[in-house]
């Protein structure tokens, strides 16, 4: 029993130095707090009744699919959050980052390990020795443990704990940007069938013209000049047609990708004219913006890990407190292995201080110093960016349904002077080039409105995106 007794005596050392190093140890370092940033009291772009509203709710706050109402590309989306590779490597980057906070949090408790070893020898009889048998037989255990008295491991843990929570921001940023690249080509190709249908609607009306020119050219009653420019109709608009085809199979190769599928043809939904898209669309609080935005929330925990890396680099200076202690049993014999007189254990303790290191500690604090300057400098140049994006963003949007509104007055304006020429061209009281000149007005005026229709639902894409929607669940 007083052998037992014994091995108790190290285990009771060690607590209390437990006890002592997490009374008295400290964190050297600057502790984080998040740097003032220069937030404007409302977004630019705003109209004076928007910025005098001042409603705190954002078009960020709705759901991706609250916004996008076409229901093939929800579907689109839901496959593209399941199988696009970026989103995949970033949900494998997370689980790097939790390995890593395992791995570097684990320094901070001792290690133990247990040991058993069991040998047995018999040497011959020789010239100068008798014969003998040896045997040893031993189990125990052995504990490893370098105090953190001065918050070495614990701010290294703080830094990896950042770092896990920047990769996941990461994920979501991810998965903002794919969601606005997804239904942006998926806008830009429902644009261009819009306009290849428009083109070989116009096709099919031109060489109709041309037919009949052809006519009134073998009657008389028109000159060869009016059959040549009905026929640089039909060449123009024909020519559209292979480069808008080009460009479907394209833009339905890049969807697919997008979608972690080969090249593949792409369902369809709504016409592009039939998009859905919010009567208003609130901003919100500029200050919300600092939570809303994945990347910036990446940014804060990056510049986080490097705040706490200076705290690892400081400690450096400080005494490095180690413990050790074995404890077991060893005997010649199995049967008497755990026996009293059997026990044996050590304990000790080093401290190590670094005395001379050519600069190595000063240079690696400076560094560290550097680093989080750096990535202070880039959270606040994000932080810029993002206010600029939206702003830009709230006028493209407004700027391109205003445009939009005068390309539909000026469609309607071409089809009435493409049909008041061909009535002129009829009746005889006008050229052919004036029904050439007016028609291909008309032409260049209905891609012009696919083109602006387009413009103004990408651009509800990217304020949609700048105002960090899009990645919660």
């Amino acid at each position: 029993m007083r052998t037992l007794a014994a091995l108790r005596i190290p285990g009771l050392v060690v607590m209390g130095l437990v006890i002592l190093g997490f009374a008295c140890g400290c964190a050297v370092g600057p502790n984080y707090r998040r740097p003032p940033v220069n937030v404007p009291p409302t977004y630019r772009g705003l109209t004076p009744e928007e910025a005098a509203a001042g409603a705190p709710r954002s078009l960020a706050d709705e759901k991706w699919w609250e916004v996008f109402q076409d229901e093939q590309l929800k579907e689109l989306v839901k496959t593209a959050l399941q199988q696009n590779y970026d989103v995949r490597i970033a949900a494998a980057r997370i689980l790097q980052a939790q390995a890593r906070l395992g791995i570097t949090r684990a320094d901070q408790f001792p290690t133990l390990v247990g040991a058993a070893a069991a040998a047995n020898q018999r040497s011959p009889q020789s010239k100068f020795l008798p014969a003998f048998e040896t045997s040893a037989n031993q189990v125990g255990g052995s504990l490893a443990w370098d105090l953190d008295f001065w918050g070495r491991y614990r701010r290294a843990t703080e830094g990896a704990r950042a770092d896990l929570v920047a990769s996941e921001w990461a994920r979501r940023e991810v998965i903002t940007a794919l969601i606005a690249n997804l239904t942006g080509a998926y806008f830009q190709l429902r644009a261009l069938d819009l306009q290849l249908e428009i083109s070989q609607r116009t096709l099919a009306s031109r060489q109709d013209s041309l037919r009949l020119t052809r006519l009134l050219a073998n009657g008389g009653s028109t000159s060869m000049l009016d059959v040549r420019q009905a026929e640089q109709l039909v060449f123009t608009a024909a020519s559209e047609v292979p480069s808008l085809e080009q460009q479907i199979e394209q833009g339905e190769n890049f969807i697919s990708t997008l979608l972690g599928n080969n090249p593949a043809p792409v369902p369809r939904g709504r016409k592009l004219t039939e998009q859905e898209h919010p009567p208003a669309v609130p901003a919100g609080l500029p200050s919300s913006l600092l939570e809303r935005r994945p990347d910036i929330r990446q940014a804060e925990e990056q510049l986080i890990s490097a705040n706490a890396q200076i705290g690892v680099a400081r400690a450096a200076y400080f005494p490095q407190i180690s413990l050790t202690a074995t404890a077991g049993y060893q005997s010649s014999a199995l049967t008497g292995l755990f026996s009293g007189p059997a026990g044996l254990w050590n304990f000790g303790g080093a401290l190590t201080q670094p005395i001379f290191t050519a600069g190595r500690l000063r240079s690696n604090v400076r560094l560290t110093e550097a680093r989080q300057q750096e990535f202070l400098l880039s959270y606040e140049q994000m932080v810029q960016g993002a206010f600029r994006e939206v702003s830009d963003s709230l006028v493209a949007y407004r700027r391109t349904q205003e445009f939009r509104q005068q390309q539909e007055l000026l469609v309607a304006s071409a089809q009435d002077a493409t049909r008041l020429s061909h009535m002129r061209y009829s009746g005889g009281v006008a050229s052919y080039l004036e029904v050439l000149t007016n028609d291909t007005n008309y032409f260049s005026a209905e891609l012009g409105l696919v083109q602006a229709q387009l413009n103004e639902r990408l651009a509800l894409v990217q304020l949609y995106k700048s105002l960090g929607g899009g990645w919660e669940p």
